[in-house]
C-alpha cells in the first residue's frame, strides 16, 4: 500500500444536489481508508452547502469550495488547485461508493506505473423497465467488460467520471468546455507515459435517467466530449464506429428474455440518434458547453 504519508484528497462535485450529497459524503466516511486524507467538497448552490456544513461540523477533514457555477470542469480545477493530497480521488454528489471502494482504488498504485484507476458504476436503477434494462447493459457489458479486457491486455481505458484517482502530479488545469473531463484526464495521464487501471472492486453505485429525454440529454454531453478537439482522434476513445466492432455482439449476449433483446435492438437505434445529435450539436453546430451540458434531475 502507499505510504501513510502519502496525502489523499477525497472531491466531491455537486451541484443543487441537497437531497443525495449527505449520502454520498456518509459512504466516503464510512471507508476503512488506509492513510489520511481530506475531504473536499465543490459545490455553488447554498442548499447543498448548508448540507456540507453540517458534516464539517462533525469532522475536520471536510471542507467546502464553493465555485463560481460555471460547470464541473471550472469546479475540478478549483479542487486541483486546493488539493494538497499526492492522490486526487474524484466523485460526484448524486451517487454513492460501495464499502472498501477507496481501499480498492488506492491499492492500484502500488504499481509505480500505474497514474490513475477508474472505480467501477453498477447501476441502482430497476432493469424491468427499458431505461432501467438499458443502463445495466451500458455499464456491465459495455463498460465494465471492455475495462477489464483492456487492464488485462495492458492498453488505454477510459475512467469513469463517477469514480477515479489519480496522481495529482500528473493533472493539468482542464479546459473549461471540456465535455468529458473524464476522459481528458485519462488521456492526459496515459500521454505521460503512465498506466491506467481498473478497480472493479471499487464500486460506486448510480442512478441512470428514467426518461428517454433525460438519457439523451446525459449521453449527448458524455459522448460529445468524444467529438471536441480535445479528444478527437485519441486512441481508445468512444465513437460509434468502436461501439458497434466492440459491443453489438456483448449487447446482444446480455439479453435474458425477448422483451430484454427488443430493448436491446432499441438501444442500438437509441445510440445512433446520440452521434448523430453529437455529429450535429458539437461537431457541425459547435454549441457552447452550457446548452450541451444540462442538469439531469431524473438522476437525483
Amino acid at each position: 500500500m502507499l505510504e501513510t504519508d502519502a496525502m489523499l484528497s477525497i472531491v466531491i462535485t455537486a451541484y443543487r444536489e441537497e437531497k443525495t450529497i449527505g449520502r454520498a459524503i456518509a459512504a466516503f466516511l464510512a471507508q476503512n481508508s488506509p492513510q489520511d486524507h481530506e475531504f473536499l467538497v465543490v459545490c455553488p448552490d447554498d442548499e447543498t452547502a448548508a448540507i456540507v456544513a453540517q458534516y464539517a461540523a462533525q469532522d475536520k477533514r471536510i471542507r467546502h469550495l464553493q465555485d463560481e457555477g460555471r460547470g464541473k470542469p471550472a469546479a475540478l480545477n478549483l479542487a486541483l488547485e486546493a488539493a494538497q493530497g499526492q492522490i486526487v480521488m474524484l466523485s460526484d454528489g448524486d451517487v454513492y461508493v460501495g464499502p472498501g471502494a477507496v481501499r480498492a482504488l488506492l491499492a492500484a498504485f502500488d504499481d509505480p506505473d500505474v497514474g490513475i484507476v477508474s472505480g467501477r458504476p453498477v447501476s441502482i436503477s430497476p432493469r424491468d423497465t427499458m431505461l432501467g434494462y438499458w443502463s445495466h447493459l451500458l455499464v456491465d457489458a459495455g463498460a465494465h467488460r471492455q475495462r477489464t479486457r483492456r487492464a488485462r491486455r495492458g492498453e488505454f481505458l477510459e475512467c469513469s467520471g463517477y469514480l477515479y484517482a489519480f496522481r495529482r502530479s500528473l493533472a493539468s488545469p482542464i479546459p473549461e468546455d471540456s465535455l468529458a473531463e473524464d476522459g481528458l484526464i485519462s488521456h492526459m495521464v496515459w500521454k505521460q507515459g503512465f498506466c491506467t487501471a481498473y478497480a472493479p472492486e471499487a464500486v460506486v453505485y448510480v442512478k441512470y435517467p428514467a426518461s428517454y429525454e433525460d438519457w439523451l440529454k446525459q449521453k449527448i454531453r458524455t459522448a460529445g466530449g468524444y467529438a471536441q478537439q480535445y479528444l478527437r482522434g485519441s486512441r481508445g476513445m468512444k465513437s460509434l464506429r468502436s461501439e458497434a466492432a466492440h459491443g453489438t455482439i456483448a449487447a446482444v449476449q446480455y439479453a435474458r428474455s425477448l422483451r430484454e433483446l427488443w430493448w436491446t435492438l432499441l438501444l442500438f437505434a437509441a445510440r445512433l440518434h446520440v452521434w448523430l445529435r453529437v455529429w450535429w450539436d458539437v461537431k457541425w453546430r459547435k454549441k457552447p458547453f452550457a446548452h450541451v451540458w444540462q442538469r439531469i434531475d431524473s438522476t437525483k
